[in-house]
């Protein structure tokens, strides 16, 4: 890629977005290659203690997809020095709230010492991916679904058998059949959204 300016960007990429769609754009705008680091689900289980709503795999061909983007590699650790001697970029674009932080202005040394910098771009305001979540998580709490709301009641009642012989009511067994099912159809990997359902799962022999 010789006269070629090659650009690196890093990030998530969860419930792909229009502030998404910027930032890629706009670094496109500023190389000429454009490589994106797509973060592993192990890297973010690591430093966010959550696992993203979309799997890495499908993250990346979501990425892949996208016009702007010429290059997509995995990001198994925030190691940007080493991603810097890997790909041997000259151009690093981040958001602008990492600017001014102790990590960065550690790091624009070392970048402009082997000719590379890094570019600070503003976010889209109004938009992320954890507003999205929040956002989702409101809207499906206000659908009329009385079994999201009845599944605890009906976890603290399955409770009551689970250290005793007496045998479950086939009413209840039947209502919490219905809401697991209801769950499973519609909640699948959105399990904080029900805090009882582990419990209740583990109580009906689902694990």
């Amino acid at each position: 890629m010789e006269n070629k300016v090659i650009g690196y960007t890093a990030g998530v990429f969860d419930l792909f977005h229009i502030g998404h769609l910027n930032i890629l754009k706009r670094a496109k705008e500023n190389c000429d290659f454009l490589i994106v680091a797509v973060s592993t689900d192990e890297l973010v289980r690591q430093y966010k203690n959550k696992t993203p709503i979309i799997c890495y795999e499908e993250r990346v061909e979501i990425v892949k997809a996208i016009k702007y983007v010429d290059m997509v590699v995995p990001q198994e650790n925030r190691n940007k020095v080493e991603a810097l001697e890997k790909y041997n970029f000259q151009k690093m674009f981040v958001g602008d709230d990492w600017k001014g932080s102790e990590l960065f202005m550690s790091l624009e040394p070392i970048f402009k010492e082997r000719g590379a910098e890094i570019v600070y771009f503003p976010y889209t305001r109004g938009t992320s991916s954890s507003f999205l979540k929040e956002k989702l998580s409101k809207q499906i709490v206000k659908k009329d679904i009385p079994s999201i709301i009845d599944v605890r009641a009906l976890a603290k009642e399955m409770l009551k058998y689970s250290d005793s012989n007496v045998e479950i009511p086939k009413e209840t067994r039947k209502s919490l059949t219905e809401a697991y099912e209801l769950y499973e159809q519609n909640f699948t990997g959105v399990q904080t959204y029900i805090p009882a359902l582990d419990e209740t799962i583990g109580v009906m022999g689902y694990q």
